[in-house]
């Protein structure tokens, strides 16, 4: 039996991953856009909020506890702008 198809089915899975994330950013960015910051704000919070958790918990370098906290800050200022956006939509 050869593991000549491994790559090509490791490969798919990946592909089928990524288009599933793509699905599921995609998904999120209608939900912020048709619901209030006020709602979907909070879950978007525990979601970060978890996610330093989780880097937090586990005996990760110091260079990658600083990338997790950076891309967490970038989360955030996307998420502030977002709703300053919202904002001025609004009162348009």
């Amino acid at each position: 039996m050869s593991d000549s198809n491994v790559p090509d089915d490791l490969d798919a899975k990946h592909e089928r991953n990524r288009e599933q994330r793509i699905e599921a950013v995609k998904h999120w960015v209608e939900y912020i856009k048709s619901e209030p910051p006020e709602k979907w704000g909070p879950q978007q919070n525990a979601v970060v909020d978890d996610q330093l958790d989780a880097a937090q918990s586990i005996d990760a370098s110091a260079a990658h506890r600083q990338h997790v906290t950076d891309v967490a800050e970038d989360i955030l200022a996307v998420r502030d702008e977002s709703a300053d956006e919202a904002e001025r939509d609004s009162s348009d």
